[in-house]
Order: C-alpha cells, then sequence, then structure tokens
C-alpha cells in the first residue's frame, strides 16, 4: 500500500467512524440530527433472486462533502475507498448526483438493511434499503418409491426450501385423475385400492423460477383373481388350447391340475406356456383320456384363485366342408371361352312343348279304350 494510499485512509478514519456511531446510533434508535430531509434519498427495498446482482443506490447533490455504504455496522465502501474485504461488492457510481453499489451473486446471506450515509455541513444524514433474496423452491426431500398392501394406509412426504417458503402440490399421475389430491407437504391415503396404484408428483412452487418437481412410484399388491377361463371343445385328434388369464401384484405363478395330477410339460404331448398374466395348456393330439375338467390356479405371496375349465369333444359334422366346395362347384355352370354348357341352363326354345308333351302322355290310355271310329 502505497503512502497516498496510506495517507487518505488515515484521512478518512474519522469520518468513517462517524458514519459507523451514526449508523449504531440509528439501529439503536437514538435520534441522529438529519438536517434537510430531503438528503440522502435511498432506492425502495432492493428483491433480487439468489445469484442475480443486487444494484443499490443513493441520490446525493453537491452539497454532499462525504458518502458511505454500510451494511449493518460494517463499513462497505467511503467514497471510491473499499473497506469490505469481498470481492462481490463494487462500486457503480460516484458523482454528485448518485453514490451507488453493486452486489454480485447475491445469497440469501446478503439479506438485510444497508445504509447509506452522507455528510453535508458537518452533519450527518442517513437513508436506509432492505434488500431481500428470494430463492427458487427445490426438493430437498421425498418419500421413496414403496410397495404396500392393498387396504393400507399411506402417507407420503415432500420437503422444499425457498424464499417465499414454496406451495405443495400432489397429483395423481392418471387419466382418470382430476384436480390436486393434496395441497400440503403430506399426502394422506387411507385404505389404497389397487386402482390407486401408480406414480405420485409433489410440485414446489414460489413464484420466483419454474416449480421443482419430483415423482414417487406407489406399486399396491393385491392377491390374484382369475380374469378369463373359457371352457373349450376339440374334436378328437385334433389340437386343443385351454387359457386362463390372471391378474395380481406381484405376478402370479400358474399351475394346472386335472383331478389331483399336475399337469407339466413332462406329460405326453401337452405343453405348457406361462406368461406375466397368462397361462396356456395345449394338446397337440387330443385322445379320450384328455377330455375332462382341469383346475387352474393362479398364487402369489398374497393368497391364491382358481377356475374349472372344460375340455369337452366337439364332434366333426359328416359332410366335410372339402366335400361341400367340391358338391358346389359341381353345381355350379361353367362360364367363359371354351366353356361346354348345358342345354337346359338356358331358356327354352318351345315354352309350351313341355306341357303339351305331358298332356299327351295323361290322355294315351283314354284314347285306347275308345272304339274305333265309323266312317
Amino acid at each position: 500500500m502505497d503512502m497516498r494510499l496510506q495517507a487518505r485512509m488515515l484521512h478518512s478514519v474519522p469520518w468513517v467512524i462517524f458514519s459507523g456511531l451514526t449508523v449504531l446510533c440509528l439501529l439503536q434508535g437514538v435520534p441522529v440530527r438529519s438536517g434537510d430531509a430531503g438528503l440522502p434519498k435511498a432506492m425502495d427495498n432492493v428483491t433480487v433472486r439468489q445469484g442475480d446482482s443486487a444494484i443499490l443506490r443513493c441520490t446525493v447533490d453537491n452539497r454532499v462533502t462525504r458518502v458511505a455504504w454500510l451494511n449493518r455496522s460494517t463499513i462497505l465502501y467511503t467514497g471510491n475507498d473499499k473497506w469490505s474485504i469481498d470481492p462481490r461488492v463494487v462500486i457503480l457510481a460516484n458523482t454528485k448526483s448518485q453514490y451507488s453499489i453493486e452486489i454480485q451473486n447475491v445469497d440469501i446471506y446478503d439479506e438485510g438493511a444497508y445504509t447509506c450515509s452522507v455528510q453535508t455541513d458537518n452533519h450527518p444524514k442517513t437513508s436506509r434499503v432492505h434488500l431481500i433474496v428470494q430463492v427458487p423452491p427445490r426438493i430437498v426431500d421425498i418419500s421413496s418409491s414403496i410397495a404396500v398392501n392393498e387396504g393400507s394406509n399411506v402417507s407420503l412426504i415432500c420437503i422444499a426450501t425457498g424464499r417465499p417458503e414454496p406451495v405443495f402440490n400432489w397429483r395423481y399421475l392418471s387419466p382418470k385423475a382430476r384436480g390436486f389430491l393434496s395441497e400440503d407437504e403430506y399426502l394422506e391415503i387411507t385404505g389404497i385400492t389397487r386402482e390407486q396404484s401408480g406414480i405420485y408428483e409433489c410440485s414446489a412452487s414460489n413464484d420466483v423460477s419454474a416449480p421443482d418437481v419430483r415423482r414417487v412410484k406407489l406399486t399396491v399388491n393385491y392377491p390374484p383373481y382369475i380374469l378369463d377361463a373359457q371352457n373349450i371343445g376339440a374334436p378328437l385328434g385334433h389340437q386343443g388350447i385351454l387359457q386362463c388369464e390372471a391378474s395380481a401384484v406381484p405376478a402370479a405363478d400358474f399351475f394346472w391340475y386335472k383331478e389331483d395330477k399336475r399337469l407339466s410339460d413332462s406329460w405326453r404331448g401337452v405343453k405348457v406356456e406361462n406368461r406375466e398374466t397368462i397361462s396356456r395348456v395345449t394338446f397337440l393330439n387330443i385322445s379320450e383320456q384328455d377330455y375332462g375338467n382341469y383346475t387352474c390356479m393362479a398364487k402369489n405371496l398374497l393368497g391364491h384363485s382358481n377356475a374349472s375349465i372344460i375340455l369337452f369333444e366337439l364332434f366333426q359334422s359328416t359332410s366335410s366342408p372339402l366335400l361341400q366346395e367340391e358338391s358346389t362347384a359341381a353345381l355350379t355352370p361353367l362360364k367363359g371361352p371354351g366353356a361346354v354348357h348345358d342345354g337346359n341352363s338356358g331358356s327354352p326354345q318351345c315354352p309350351f312343348c313341355a306341357p303339351l308333351f305331358l298332356l299327351l302322355l295323361l290322355l294315351l290310355p283314354f284314347s285306347l279304350l275308345l272304339p274305333p271310329a265309323q266312317f
């Protein structure tokens, strides 16, 4: 530090001490002579978002001989001399009409009262401005994704920080859901059902920035129940398929029984296929012993459900579809070039020939019984 700077700082020490004492007295409620009430004039409360820059302005005139900015009892600047060790605090203007500083990258601990102190005609005057720091909402904790049994009571929690205090909204992400389920940190569900299983979303907002959103997956466990199981008919010697569909969480295991015997792939001519919700038994070549009553059982940790399915014999018709097609083809007259047409299939050339012929056949016996004519 050079000699001139030291001299300047030593010269300003009494003024700084005086300004600090003035601010302390002001904060403690001791009256301070303000002289001209119009000087100095600071701006209204300053509101900035966390991370932005705050500009504090103080309006002065040519009667002012000394100026300073203070934060509570800490001196930030006196004139152009910086007393604060915070690199984020810089001077913007020191003119005959304005004395302004800037606080960069504002954080919540910067919030509070700032004082502009001036000296005119050996009388100190002060003006205060309050810095308000707004903080975007941020969800800091939320319930983990969970699995519960149907009928249980569920409590979900969502905790967030922000300035102003965030407003919470819980909603169920389902096409059938309407509106918000809760406008609080907590979401309480009493006697949950399987239809309420899915994704739940917590939103925290305070209009400082976009809402912070987090999601929770809620799984509802329930025992199996059979959705579809129908009796099936199949001809002897053909393929037949029995199918059983069940809903369950966790997914059900399927078992097939005929009387007291459990079916498996080890049975000759039988194939068992299990998927998440469907089980199939395929009979590759049905025999007489395959017909009968079968039981499909769907089972998980919470219980089981049974359904009875009958495989019955389906008798074939004596006239096969193939023969019917051949018979129909034989009766259908041929058409097209080179086809031989049945003469009776067209319009008759003599419409009265057939009736006259039948009439002659009927009259012939009577003509034989009549006596010969006398000429």
